[in-house]
């Protein structure tokens, strides 16, 4: 079928497929570095006691024959080899079959990862990367021209991706129609950084620019992804110029990352001004694609109703293969940013008098004169679990376990953090956690104090607490 392949998109197949191989390589890198205190054997929601109150159904993966640390680990660093190799450019070295299984082994080991990973993987960026990748196995290697279908289908994920922010966002907080939102994102979203201070400081009718430019791009523009170009190519990057901004201004894991790969398909590249002549595709081949996209169209209709839908889900998967999603961020934005400062002291009882210290995490903010730092695309799940956790009025279940763990001194879940304020096999005798408002210092209190944030008491999260 001379219709079936698109030569003309040529590099931006090849530019695709070399950006998604490296958001594979790091998300395997955060699973195989923090699964152990997170979702181990003996982690705080260990992954065992998940497959044990659940089906194939509900969470299919790998590890329902067999758990343990020791074939976990060797999961994850078995995702970031062939990564790597499809960084390299592996897949276009092998036959067209060998490079369509290269792709398929990626998808498989992070589906598994992610159907026993519970909260510490409950982000709209997992299934966003299953969903994508799953779409590489079909889009072909050097053999052939990258297939029409797929090609569509990438747009088609993006429309989704950017038409449901923007849509969840009119449809939930009054200040994103008011274009107020950014007076105050910038500072409370989940992990800020190295320039979140910068962008909340700029005046106000800047940040009303901002919010305006949001709506236009996620509104307006996914529509033009499906004209004739060069307008899909310009509506793509101005996509990508977008994400950029988000990522100069956050630290979103990788979703900005990934968006901006899921655009370089749809975009015309100089060099393919003249079209490569491509071979034919093998009738097996062709057969595969269009059965496999026939499928995922029929999928996609749960996830278009929900963008027409008053009651449109944010980040929800339709399917335990997390094949075809819906998508969204920030439908509702915090005014006050709150943050859990978790202590421990040492002293046989707790006194006013006693010398509590703080343990100071990776990414979120703790010590008031560090600059938050650029952890994006690597993914700190403790880090975010956190902020999720000062919006709660109660402890969750996980933090409890966190709170055990450092009374133990667990080597593994100290090493989720920075700095801990005990030496080790020294353990404290009681923790607490207390809830502190944090807003960024303005630029007079910083030349005053050199801190970076202010921040003030607010109340006793979690009472002094030992073990029994």
């Amino acid at each position: 079928m001379e219709w079936f392949t698109a030569p003309e998109y040529w590099t931006g197949r090849l530019v695709f497929q070399r950006g998604l191989a490296a958001v594979y390589l790091v998300a395997f890198l955060c699973a195989a570095l923090q699964f152990r205190p997170l979702i181990g054997e003996r982690g705080l929601t260990p992954a065992p006691r998940f497959l044990g109150r659940t089906t194939w159904r509900q969470a299919p993966t790998l590890f329902r024959f067999r758990f343990s640390d020791r074939l976990f680990a060797a999961c994850a660093w078995a995702g970031c080899a062939v990564s790597a190799a499809l960084l390299a450019g592996a897949g276009d070295l092998v036959p067209l079959w060998a490079s369509m299984l290269l792709w398929l082994a990626p998808w498989a080991l992070y589906l598994s990862v992610v159907n026993v990973g519970q909260t510490w993987y409950a982000f709209g960026w997992e299934s966003l990367l299953l969903e994508t990748g799953f779409l590489a196995v079909l889009l072909g290697n050097d053999e052939v021209g990258p297939p029409v279908v797929v090609l569509f289908l990438l747009r088609w994920l993006l429309f989704r991706l950017e038409f449901g922010a923007g849509l969840i966002k009119m449809r939930g907080d009054a200040c994103w129609r008011e274009l107020t939102c950014l007076y105050h994102h910038h500072e409370t979203q989940p992990m800020p950084g190295p320039f979140s201070r910068f962008f909340h400081l700029l005046p106000r009718p800047l940040h009303r620019v901002e919010a305006a430019a949001n709506h236009v791009t996620q509104l307006a523009v996914p529509f033009l992804l499906l004209t004739p170009q060069p307008v899909a190519s310009w509506a793509a990057a101005l996509m990508i110029v977008t994400q950029l901004w988000l990522i100069a201004s956050g630290n979103f894991s990788w979703l900005n990352w990934l968006t901006v790969v899921i655009a370089l398909p749809a975009v015309r590249w100089p060099g393919d001004a003249a079209p490569r002549p491509a071979p034919g595709a093998p009738l097996w081949y062709e057969i595969t694609v269009l059965a496999a996209a026939s499928v995922l169209l029929w999928l996609s209709r749960r996830p278009a109703r929900n963008l027409l839908s008053r009651r449109q889900a944010m980040n929800r998967s339709f399917d335990p293969l997390h094949l075809v999603n819906t998508y969204g961020a920030f439908g509702s934005v915090t005014r006050v940013r709150h943050e859990v400062v978790v202590e421990g002291t040492d002293d046989d009882r707790p006194r006013r008098e006693s010398t509590w210290r703080a343990y100071e995490f990776k990414g979120k903010p703790g010590d008031v004169r560090r600059r938050p730092r650029q952890f994006a695309p690597y993914h700190l799940r403790l880090d975010w679990l956190m902020w999720f956790l000062a919006l709660s009025p109660v402890p969750a279940r996980w933090f409890t376990a966190f709170v055990e763990k450092l009374l133990e001194g667990d080597r593994e879940t100290l090493r989720l953090l920075r700095a801990s304020p005990f030496p080790p096999g020294e353990p404290p005798r009681w923790i607490r956690a207390r809830l502190f408002r944090y807003r960024f210092a303005t630029r007079a209190e910083r030349r005053e104090t050199g801190a970076y944030w202010v921040r003030e008491y607010v109340r006793d999260f979690l009472p002094p607490t030992r073990l029994s």
